[in-house]
């Protein structure tokens, strides 16, 4: 049949159809790029890769006006993944990443494939959100009564700030916040999203008070206590506490109960943002860290971290029903909204919202609980191992004492002043990333830089903890004295 609009698509366009020509051929190279991948993250590589010349310049090419063969173009995509950084490597220690569970890259596949939009009624698969949503508060204990998972922790540490502004100043989605002096408080070693968060709620960054923390880097709560009694009396409208439980700089977990006791004397809803470290919540060796953790009024935690997800996947979790629809609810035209009806949107900061959750939901299945216990307390032997070995080990410091599974330390060599060992440390870090067998970042702890490593990828083994020792120490002893001492 020929439309009369036929003339206005090319005759290459109109007989391509959107399917793949060739699924049967391009899914066994898939396939075989997968089981390629999966096994070499099974293994630390030499080293990374440097991006060749050839590569930068076909990733500056301009936009191809014809279509291209679909493994051709899938060959290159791989490529450029395999001279890329991945955090599902097993000696990827710099940063908070993941372990990229193979299940839940077959379950992103098939929630890619069909699409399904959370935000709104989205059938059956509403029904596996919620359950997931209930597992993953049933893992680290907390009594849900709401939740819902985001697209990471920033999203989830805003969601629950909505909330508590909400019920802080009642009408402030209406009216603003500007008849309001509000505040908001947390540690000074807190994540940086907090501060975001009270930007986007409206409150101004001035309304965030940072309380210094104890010797161990967690939420002085005398200090907290000092903070809201001054300032109700100075006519200021707490809106929220936020505990850290596992802090990105140390791994530091907030006194959850003390803190509670404090919030629920105040009236003041208090938030965990347990991003990185509240799975650890599950294990014997780490989970006295979380006691008064149920006492939280909302709870952020990031499955595409300890969890082992593929970003980004992250859970909100709420103690009572009822916050979520009175920060978020609204009425579209053309949308139901009836009480008998799902209606996701009324409960989400987000509009497009992808199915997350099939993600952590074939993982457990798949693996069960106990084997995601077992997986984090491997990763807490890992960090405990590093810690004894950096203690015994001459030419290496400890800068803090873990509590979960960071661990940062300094390589020492004698003679060197503190501000030459800082300078030492900034270079070697740089050394480190640059010869690529192991990926450590530098930090700062208590004014003093220093080597990070935490383990949070099941697939880092004991035998990892010798080799970042190994190549720290070999690394940082070529580097001339003298050139170490005068650089800053």
């Amino acid at each position: 049949m020929t439309r009369a609009t036929d003339h206005l698509v090319p005759e290459s366009l109109r007989t391509s159809p959107s399917a793949l020509t060739d699924r049967a051929g391009v899914l066994e190279d898939l396939s075989h790029y997968l089981t390629a991948a999966w096994e070499s993250f099974d293994r630390p590589r030499p080293c990374e890769p440097a991006i060749d010349a050839d590569l930068v310049g076909r990733l500056r090419a301009a936009l191809p006006e014809q279509p291209d063969d679909t493994r051709a173009a899938l060959d290159d995509a791989v490529n450029i993944l395999e001279a890329s950084v991945s955090p599902s490597r097993p000696l990827y220690l710099a940063y908070v990443g993941s372990s990229g569970l193979e299940v839940s890259v077959l379950a992103s596949a098939l929630s890619a494939a069909y699409d399904a939009n959370l935000a709104t009624a989205a059938g059956a698969a509403d029904l596996l959100d919620q359950q997931a949503v209930r597992w993953v508060a049933d893992f680290v204990g907390f009594p849900l009564g709401e939740g819902h998972f985001t697209s990471g922790g920033q999203t989830s540490n805003l969601t629950a700030l909505l909330a508590a502004r909400e019920q802080a100043l009642p009408g402030a989605r209406e009216e603003g916040v500007a008849g309001y002096r509000a505040t908001v408080y947390c540690s000074d070693e807190a994540h940086h999203s907090i501060a975001r968060a009270v930007e986007a709620a409206g409150l101004g960054r001035r309304a965030l008070r940072r309380i210094p923390t104890d010797e161990r880097r967690r939420m002085r709560v005398d200090a907290l206590r000092d903070a809201l009694e001054r300032d109700r009396a100075e006519g200021f409208t707490p809106v929220a506490v936020v505990a850290t439980a596992g802090t990105t700089l140390t791994g530091a977990v907030d006194p959850l109960a003390a803190i509670a006791d404090v919030c629920e004397r105040e009236g003041v809803w208090l938030h965990v943002d347990g991003a990185y470290g509240l799975p650890a919540a599950a294990t014997s060796t780490a989970g006295h860290w979380f006691a008064g953790l149920d006492r939280a009024d909302s709870v952020t935690v990031d499955a595409h971290k300890w969890f082992g997800m593929q970003k980004s996947c992250s859970v909100i979790l709420l103690r009572h029903r009822g916050p979520l629809r009175a920060a978020f609810g609204h009425e579209e035209r053309y949308m139901l909204h009836a009480e008998d009806i799902g209606k996701p949107v009324d409960h989400t900061f987000e509009y497009s919202r992808p199915f997350r959750s099939l993600r952590l939901w074939l993982s457990m299945r798949v693996h069960g609980a106990d084997q995601f216990r077992a997986w984090i307390e491997g990763t807490l032997a890992n960090a405990a191992l590093l810690a004894d070995e950096v203690r015994a080990h001459a030419s290496f410091e400890l800068s803090h004492e873990p509590m979960l599974s960071t661990v940062c330390f300094r390589h020492v060599l004698p003679g060197m002043s503190d501000s030459e060992l800082d300078s030492h440390n900034v270079r070697l870090a740089r050394a480190i990333q640059a010869d690529g067998r192991v990926y450590l970042a530098p930090a700062i702890v208590d004014g003093r830089t220093c080597l990070r490593a935490c383990f949070v990828n099941f697939r880092t083994t004991p035998d990892v903890v010798k080799t970042v020792l190994d190549v720290a120490d070999e690394l940082g002893r070529t580097f001339p004295p003298e050139e170490t001492a005068t650089t800053r």
